[in-house]
């Protein structure tokens, strides 16, 4: 936040929410999956690196969400 402001965060949020999110994202990472095999076999190197990309960053979101709620074996987001 800019000039050390804290952020004004609700706390709402139910863990089916959580969860819902959680599965969304593995969905999604593997659209992202299936995008980048497919610019592979076409040779569209741009659209690999975009897939690459998003995989990439649906990766941490994964990883976040599953620690958030938890799940055994998944080691903290940051490490």
């Amino acid at each position: 936040m800019p000039n050390g402001e804290t952020p004004e965060r609700s706390y709402e949020r139910t863990w089916e929410e959580i969860e819902l999110m959680l599965e969304k994202a593995e969905d999604r990472i593997a659209q992202w999956k299936e995008w980048f095999e497919q610019c592979q076999r076409d040779g569209d190197r741009d659209g690999m690196k975009e897939a690459a990309r998003n995989y990439k960053a649906l990766e941490g979101v994964v990883k976040t969400l599953k620690w958030t709620l938890g799940e055994k074996g998944v080691g903290h987001p940051l490490s």
